[in-house]
């Protein structure tokens, strides 16, 4: 039996696109790290569609040892993988000598690292037809000072997931890297985008739409798709302004807005 992989299923774009899913009548895998918070949204999502099949396991993206746990789990379970969906990711943002190992390794290996073996992952236990959509970042377009580790790790996402659909053209494998902008998912996010007057207003997507519009881009197997009209023209803007000039915005817009909520 088929199954979709969902990590950071309880988080606000990974819980909407469960249900999406589920409505859908995909069977699921709900990863994330809190196991009643993935028990509570297996019952919702079968009150959805008593007709999918819900498995869940609590994982630590950090921890190799608790991937590959979770990889022997589903191996033992024989499932075939149609679907993964790597929505994990740590957003801390503050100037990089501010961090001590453990949060470097934390996050290096969430918004990377483990997507990368995930990926490894399902192409070896995969169904004849496999979808693949990772949420990368509008961050992850440019450098950005103060935000440096979270910008490059969503940009390694990008480079790496565009190198394997060349690697994988012709397999029956679809992938679609997702970047959204500012997403109203948890309270902190929604008042830095508050903060963020015109631009975060002009800027600002639901969970609803960035999944719908998302899951609507991976169909038509688009490599990179931004959320939002406005959002676009923005990446396009920044694609042309000399890399000096945009460093000097971002680094004055971050420098004394620290954030860190793991």
């Amino acid at each position: 039996m088929n199954y979709n992989i969902v990590t950071g299923a309880c988080g606000g774009i990974g819980k909407e696109l469960c249900k999406l899913l589920a409505l859908g009548g995909n069977n699921l895998i709900l990863i994330g790290r809190n196991e009643e918070k993935l028990s509570d949204l297996s019952v919702e999502l079968k009150s959805l569609n008593a007709n999918v099949k819900i498995d869940y396991m609590a994982v630590d993206l950090a921890s190799e040892n608790s991937v590959m746990n979770c990889f022997s789990y589903l191996k033992d379970k024989n499932y075939k993988i149609s679907g993964l969906y790597y929505v994990a990711g740590i957003d801390t943002r503050k100037g990089f000598e501010k961090y001590d190992y453990a949060k470097l390794t934390m996050q290096s290996r969430v918004n990377f690292e483990s997507a990368v073996l995930f990926s490894k992952f399902v192409l070896e236990n995969r169904a004849n037809e496999l979808k693949i959509m990772v949420v990368s970042s509008a961050c992850g377009l440019t450098p950005m000072p103060y935000f440096s580790l979270y910008s490059a790790t969503k940009a390694s996402l990008i480079y790496f997931f565009k190198g394997l659909k060349g690697e994988l053209k012709g397999k029956k494998v679809k992938i679609t890297i997702v970047c959204p902008g500012s997403v109203t998912t948890r309270e902190d996010i929604i008042e830095d985008i508050k903060a963020q007057g015109l631009q975060g207003k002009l800027s600002k997507k639901s969970p609803k739409f960035v999944c719908e519009k998302s899951l609507k881009a991976l169909e038509k197997n688009k490599t990179v798709y931004i959320p939002g009209f406005y959002n676009r023209v923005v990446a396009l803007i920044s694609k042309v302004t000399p890399y000096p000039i945009k460093s000097r915005i971002i680094a004055k817009k971050f420098k004394n807005k620290e954030k860190d909520a793991f």
